[in-house]
């Protein structure tokens, strides 16, 4: 089996890089679009659109390009797609997490996670069952045994895709990515203790909608009480070592985002490409 980095948000992240990401619609058209993309990976966005996971399917494989991979002579996708469920943290969110993983993503983001425990439930819902004692045992893993799909879209055995199926960078050589929305006053007041205490999380995505809502300014980004909660945010993650991510990138933002040390950033799609080539200048390749 092949040591590579199948993951390439996780690769940008390991070179020192930003990644640079986008939401996309689950359609094969969005897909097609998206696989010759400049992006390091898309986002399918199953919160608010449908929950269509037959529909993500279809697109995952629309998303293969096979001139590409003999080129590269890489299974690993150019870009890489992951997916927003719509179960928030406290609704216990494991049957999404699976389906969409047994469909072949390479990550998932949960919406609304506030806690400890339901921080917990987000990166246990990514992981496989291991015997008790193993390393790398906590979180306990809960998703439930069904491998055949993802390590086909993966282009790897099954027994090569448990290998590798697990949550970055709990597991150092895993290719998956547990994402949290941090959206609300309360997750910002738990976030410390979400980072201590729960390992495997890759990222957390400040989500600056129902943040601005929840303050009482809704979708003024800039407004200081909002940029404060951020700002709290970013902090935060920076102390624990881990990635922060803002879904709003655009050409008046990314150097300041750059600059406060975000790294994972997500622009509009296709007609924000302009985004991603000042984005990736300004952080020095």
């Amino acid at each position: 089996m092949s040591s590579e980095r199948l993951n390439g948000i996780i690769r940008a992240w390991e070179a020192g890089k930003p990644a640079f990401t986008c939401f996309a619609k689950v359609d094969k058209l969005s897909a097609q679009e998206m696989t010759d993309a400049p992006y390091d990976g898309i986002v399918f966005e199953m919160e608010h659109n449908p929950y269509d996971v037959a529909g993500l399917g279809d697109a995952l494989q629309y998303m293969l390009n096979r001139k590409k991979i003999a080129e590269s002579g890489s299974v690993a996708p150019a870009v890489t797609p992951i997916a927003r469920i719509p179960a928030n943290g406290v609704e216990m969110n494991q049957s999404f997490a699976k389906q969409v993983l047994d469909r072949g993503v390479y990550g998932v983001i949960t919406p609304h996670v506030a806690t400890v425990e339901q921080a917990y439930n987000a990166v246990a819902s990514c992981r496989y069952a291991k015997p008790t004692g193993a390393a790398l045992y906590e979180p306990k893993g809960v998703r439930g045994d069904g491998p055949a799909t993802a390590a086909r879209y993966w282009g790897l055995t099954q027994p090569e895709y448990y290998a590798k199926a697990d949550v970055w960078p709990l597991a150092p050589h895993g290719e998956l990515l547990c994402g949290l929305m941090i959206e609300s006053p309360e997750a910002i007041e738990n976030l410390d203790d979400m980072l201590a205490n729960v390992p495997g999380i890759g990222f957390c995505l400040i989500g600056e909608g129902d943040l601005s809502q929840a303050l009482g300014y809704a979708r003024q980004y800039e407004h200081p009480e909002v940029l404060d909660a951020m700002r709290r945010i970013v902090e935060t993650c920076h102390r624990h070592k881990v990635v922060v991510g803002n879904p709003h990138t655009g050409a008046k933002n990314v150097e300041r985002l750059l600059g406060e040390g975000y790294k994972f950033l997500m622009s509009a799609p296709s007609r924000s490409y302009g985004v991603v080539g000042q984005g990736r200048e300004l952080a020095g390749y």
